[in-house]
């Protein structure tokens, strides 16, 4: 009888397969954070249980939140990972990332990529915003759910 094996970094890869990735610096609440998405730059944010992210470390549980905004007439879908949690963090190799923002489901070009990563520089809170590159994500099956 054949032995099956689940191919995680292959699970991983697919996942992140034509997304684009960026970390938010912005010390503020994970819900005052998306109303500013939602109110200035037109997102329709909200919380989304279905898909939180469990890890269990050292015999504890940590919750990580996820915010889903759809794009109308689109496939593209945004995700905001909240990336702390209780003094543990869901990629520990970007602390200085208070979040994460997952594009995936459509194509996102360059343009339409700098435009979000300019709106949200200008909200007020925001420090810092820079794209992350599959390379750099150590930890990138904490992200899949």
């Amino acid at each position: 009888m054949a032995k099956l094996v689940l191919d995680i970094d292959s699970i991983n890869d697919d996942f992140f397969e034509d997304a684009r990735l960026l970390g938010i610096t912005a010390p503020i609440k994970n819900y005052q954070f998306c109303w500013q998405l939602n109110n200035l730059l037109g997102f329709q944010f909200f919380l989304n249980p279905e898909i939180e992210i469990h890890v269990k470390k050292k015999s504890r549980s940590y919750y990580f939140n996820i915010y889903q905004s759809q794009e109308q007439n689109s496939f593209l879908t945004h995700y905001l990972y909240h990336n702390q949690f209780d003094g543990e963090y869901l990629l520990p190799e970007f602390k200085h990332m208070d979040f994460l923002w997952l594009m995936k489901g459509d194509l996102v070009d360059e343009e339409k990529c700098n435009w979000i990563k300019q709106s949200i520089k200008a909200i007020n809170g925001v420090q810092m915003v820079a794209e992350l590159t599959n390379e750099k994500i150590i930890n990138k099956g904490n992200m899949v759910f």
